[in-house]
């Protein structure tokens, strides 16, 4: 070969190599996605959950989780163990782990205060879920707990006789002390429930939402009082203790029972006739509205103060219709 040619033949190759290394990079760069060039890193959302004991902030807590990774962010959980002080310090943890948005449900609506100056201190926007704090934060995402109180109190009064004709007596077990669901759905219950003069109203002590503590609070109760006519339970866990202790009293017949939240087992008791109403207050869903506000917040995109999850009644007319076996919570059509 000439020396011109062999010239010629090593040019061609050198050039072949350089446009076959540009080809080889250009598919990364096309195909990297968001972080392929340093772009947009996964958001990372803190998330302090009150307690991880009732099964309704398990699920609330798994449409969370189901509602993060369908939109590929990160989600870091802390459970509260309905302890304020550690709330406190469980959200200054997640603070210290670099989370870019944080959702709170707060233990008390009050003493969560030093959490909320640590993330504000640190930048970074506060959502609420389910109870709301007094101090202002980017959004609350939850329901109205009086709304379904009174709904819960209107069921009771046309259990009982109807508008103007009620009569007998309830049992009211309630959750949390001091806790702004307790008081909300309290005050709504008593608001409709307390227009009839011939309904007395005993006020039981707090159990927690916890089903355990109810079934011991109830036993007392219903011994002090066997006349009982119906059991109104801030949620559906504590009205199912209840339904417990009647059964093996024996007085399921007698007694009416009124819970909120609508908890599959308590939408099966309807079914079953052992159960009068509850009310609408499905979990998976509030934790999927509650990530997907966060995740809007932390992208500097604006939402509502208040975002309303919906609620309504669920007895014997529609219980078939909205239950469903695998359903931790009755799901809203």
């Amino acid at each position: 070969m000439k020396k011109g040619n062999k010239l010629f033949v090593v040019s061609a190759l050198l050039t072949s190599l350089v446009f076959a290394g540009c080809s080889s990079q250009q598919p990364a760069a096309e195909g990297g996605g968001a972080n392929a060039g340093g772009g947009d890193k996964k958001i990372v959302i803190g998330f302090s959950q009150v307690t991880s004991e009732s099964p309704f902030y398990t699920a609330l807590v798994d449409g969370a989780k189901a509602e993060a990774q369908k939109q590929g962010a990160e989600l870091v959980v802390m459970d509260a163990q309905n302890d304020i002080e550690k709330q406190n310090a469980d959200v200054q943890d997640l603070i210290t782990k670099g989370i870019d948005v944080l959702i709170l449900n707060p233990t008390n609506p009050t003493a969560v205060v030093p959490a909320l100056n640590a993330a504000k201190q640190a930048n970074i926007q506060v959502v609420t879920v389910d109870r709301p704090t007094e101090e202002k934060v980017a959004a609350f995402v939850g329901r109205d707990n009086k709304e379904m109180g009174r709904i819960a109190g209107k069921q009771a009064v046309a259990i009982l006789g109807g508008e103007g004709k009620a009569t007998g007596k309830v049992i009211e077990l309630q959750g949390d002390a001091g806790g702004k669901v307790m008081m909300d759905r309290h005050d709504g219950f008593h608001e409709i429930v307390g227009k009839e003069s011939g309904v007395k109203i005993v006020e039981g002590p707090y159990a927690d939402y916890v089903r355990a503590k109810a079934v011991k609070a109830f036993q007392d109760l219903l011994q002090a009082n066997p006349d009982v006519n119906l059991v109104y339970a801030h949620n559906d866990d504590m009205a199912l203790g209840a339904l417990q202790v009647l059964e093996q009293a024996k007085m399921l017949d007698k007694v009416k029972i009124v819970g909120i939240d609508g908890l599959s087992e308590a939408v099966k008791a309807i079914v079953d006739g052992k159960y009068s109403a509850t009310v609408f207050n499905d979990p998976t869903k509030l934790g999927s509205i509650v990530v997907d506000t966060a995740l809007k917040v932390a992208k500097g995109e604006q939402v509502p103060e208040y975002v309303d999850g919906g609620t309504g009644l669920i007895d014997a007319t529609n219980a078939k219709d909205v239950y469903n076996e695998k359903d931790v919570f009755a799901q809203m059509k």
